[in-house]
């Protein structure tokens, strides 16, 4: 059965429940009951992360001469935070339920009932509720000696403007990427990992001249949607949301969002923002710094705009995994796959000897063992061979290759594909070449 998304019922339980027993996520600090909207990345959860994250910076980085790479620290001058509205502005409206004592964002709750009491009319009236986390630097805890772990990495990156500038000899337009952890202390935290307290983000900033800033942004709104489809994301499930000009953040002149349609809805997990040149002329005021471009053939001087593009790393990785969750009937069995875009599979490819016996397991062992050189590689020998295929579909590993009787007389191996369940034999010293071949007639990611 499906919900009216399209998606299977209860997906978000099915993947929770999958993530854990699979090593994607877990739970942070679960035997001791759990941090709230916190959340480790197993065994596979971090392969599949690290895919994500090296496609985007391959995508934006590494294919481009025109955008430098940056890892700004988590800790900033506090002043940043003051030029950039953080301090003051950075608020939601909390409520709290005076029969529960829970608390909730104001406007995540319709009329005055609580959801979780169910009682009316005891909400007490909104207050501003700062997200950002504090702590000290120093021995001493005093005012003076306030920090806060960043709530967004695009400060580290206009902080950085002149400095990247200067030593990568760039000229506007050019952009400055990054990926790196942000922290927020959400009121209302939920749905897995599409709102959590730490998470990780991949934000670019693309400094061009004022009045080219319209045109930079539909550029970079497109590049960005085909790039997600490049994933293997399924185009229906994806939109461009324009923001109306009552949505728009204080320092934004056009915004549009990546979204997706979870099983909770259509979610954003991505946005482009047309940031004027607020940011870097915040922090020229300041810091009395001068963040001018300076044209070398013709003396103009500006501050430049910024168009950003910020994607959840966490959110997209959710996405991927969402859209890759498939239930099927298969010989009259019901399987679970993920059919994830190969380039991000976590793994890409499971070795099993058919048997125990008869010199299966060493040469299992030993086409493991080379292809580990090129490629992430599971050895597995534990239960029928259909319960290893099961255990890799749930994985998302692509690739699964066999050795049998036959493979001791010929040395060639039976090799499953995930998706068509084809199976074709393939000589040993060959599987290599027919996974890479595999891989790469997926769209590029």
């Amino acid at each position: 059965m499906s919900t009216e998304t399209g998606h299977p019922d209860n997906l978000m339980e099915k993947l929770v429940s999958l993530a854990k027993r699979r090593g994607f996520i877990f739970q942070s600090s679960e035997v001791y009951g759990g941090v709230g909207a916190v959340y480790d990345y197993g065994p596979l959860g971090v392969e599949l992360k690290k895919n994500v994250r090296e496609a985007w910076w391959s995508e934006m980085v590494h294919r481009r001469d025109d955008i430098e790479g940056l890892d700004a620290g988590i800790l900033m001058h506090p002043e940043v935070w003051v030029a950039s509205g953080h301090v003051d502005g950075f608020t939601d409206p909390l409520i709290e339920c005076r029969n529960c004592h829970r608390r909730f964002r104001a406007d995540h709750v319709e009329g005055d009932q609580c959801p979780t009491c169910g009682v009316t009319g005891q909400f007490t009236e909104p207050r501003n509720f700062n997200l950002m986390f504090k702590t000290f630097m120093g021995p001493v805890e005093e005012s003076t000696a306030v920090v806060y772990l960043r709530p967004e990495t695009a400060q580290g990156i206009f902080v950085n403007f002149k400095n990247v500038l200067d030593s990568a000899r760039q000229k506007v337009p050019f952009g400055i990427a990054q990926v790196g952890k942000a922290f927020r202390n959400e009121i209302t935290p939920g749905n897995f990992t599409f709102r959590t307290r730490e998470f990780e983000q991949m934000e670019m900033q693309f400094f061009v001249e004022p009045g080219t800033d319209e045109e930079w942004f539909h550029t970079w709104k497109e590049r960005r949607l085909e790039w997600v489809k490049s994933l293997g994301i399924r185009a229906d499930r994806l939109r461009l949301e324009p923001h109306g000009p009552d949505e728009l953040a204080h320092y934004a002149k056009d915004a549009v969002d990546i979204e997706y349609l979870f099983p909770m809805g259509w979610r954003e997990f991505e946005g482009i923002h047309n940031r004027t040149d607020f940011d870097l002329s915040r922090h020229q005021e300041h810091s009395g710094k001068k963040l001018e471009y300076v044209e070398s053939h013709s003396g103009k001087r500006f501050v430049p705009y910024v168009i950003e593009t910020s994607a959840g790393l966490d959110r997209t990785m959710l996405v991927v995994l969402a859209d890759a969750y498939h239930e099927e009937e298969v010989e009259g069995e019901a399987r679970t796959v993920l059919r994830l875009n190969p380039r991000l599979a976590p793994t890409k490819v499971a070795v099993f000897p058919l048997v125990k016996k008869e010199g299966m397991p060493e040469m299992a062992e030993r086409i493991a063992a080379d292809l580990r050189g090129r490629y992430t590689t599971f050895y597995d020998v534990s239960g029928s061979i259909g319960r290893r295929y099961r255990r890799q579909d749930e994985a998302g590993t692509p690739f699964c290759v066999t050795v049998d009787g036959q493979s001791i007389e010929d040395g060639t191996v039976t090799v499953r594909d995930r998706d068509t369940l084809e199976q074709v034999r393939v000589q040993a010293d060959g599987i290599a070449d027919f996974i890479r071949d595999g891989i790469e007639s997926e769209p590029a990611a």
